[in-house]
């Protein structure tokens, strides 16, 4: 497939005129690898290394494991498709966000392998979204889309069939394969077996806020750690009694780009994921 169409195709499905986001503006050590698009939007195609496009490999960060992975198979004109075009790490706090290899970056160009980016579109409810991919795995049926995010709907509130949040805990780790976090802020039993789910960092007040509009008292999330930037989110969760459930940044978000391998396989493209490692220290 010619990647022109490919990029039109997605930035179609996906991109819209209400959305917005801002990575570009910290992303200045790469500043000379990145799209026109990319700089002005901070979404779609972040570099276009490629004319055609035969393979895409999915990933939620473009980490130095995941650049090298795809350089060890020894491809040419494919795609990196990623949720994040910065990788994530909480241990670098408070530098969060790291930029990807220069080095790495260069031998992506050389073998006309391109990146494009879906942070916001991909958080933004829809078939392939980040709560709805997470919400499937867990078996959970969604009501509804809630909380406002870069013109956007981030989250999911959902139906389950678990009574109690313990039992909600030990279904997460079984599907994301670590160990969970709980903060126990509420009772154990779930109210009226609904739960709410912000993948990623989605433990602010803001969130917390239509939780509790809601009537919700089990809020699912990535980042969950108490620190600094958190503590005031998790007082609030106290106060109104909402247990908060943690997987960390990748592993909640990392389903959405599972599922994105059967959209580019209905584009008769050879898709697959490539896994990548979860920091525990997010929860």
């Amino acid at each position: 497939m010619k990647a022109s169409q490919l990029y039109k195709k997605l930035n179609k499905d996906f991109i819209t005129s209400d959305l917005s986001d801002d990575w570009a503006r910290y992303m200045e050590s790469v500043q000379d690898f990145l799209s026109d698009n990319f700089k002005k939007r901070s979404m779609g195609l972040v570099c276009d290394f490629a004319k055609e496009i035969n393979k895409v490999y999915t990933a939620v960060f473009p980490s130095s494991k995941v650049m090298k992975e795809i350089l060890a198979k020894n491809e040419t004109d494919i795609m990196l498709f990623v949720h994040h075009p910065s990788i994530w790490d909480i241990r670098k706090a408070p530098e969060v966000f790291q930029q990807m290899d220069r080095k790495l970056l260069k031998e992506f160009k050389k073998r006309r392998i391109s990146i494009y980016n879906l942070h916001v579109p991909l958080d933004n409810f829809g078939k392939y979204s980040t709560g709805v991919s997470l919400a499937k795995v867990l078996g959970f049926k969604v009501k509804k889309p809630f909380a406002k995010y870069y013109g956007g709907m981030s989250g999911v509130i959902c139906l389950t069939n678990f009574k109690n949040t313990q039992d909600v805990k030990k279904k997460i780790e079984a599907v994301i394969r670590h160990k969970a976090s709980l903060y126990k802020y509420g009772t154990n039993k779930i109210k009226d077996g609904k739960v709410a789910i912000v993948t990623g960092g989605g433990n602010s007040i803001e969130d917390l806020e239509e939780v509790v509009s809601e009537e919700v008292n089990t809020f699912i999330t990535g980042i969950t750690v108490k620190n600094e930037h958190s503590q005031k989110a998790h007082n609030y969760a106290q106060k109104h009694r909402i247990n908060i459930i943690g997987g960390t940044h990748y592993s909640t978000e990392k389903f959405a780009c599972i599922a994105m391998c059967d959209y580019f396989k209905k584009l008769r493209l050879l898709s697959g994921f490539i896994k990548d490692k979860p920091a525990l220290e997010d929860i």
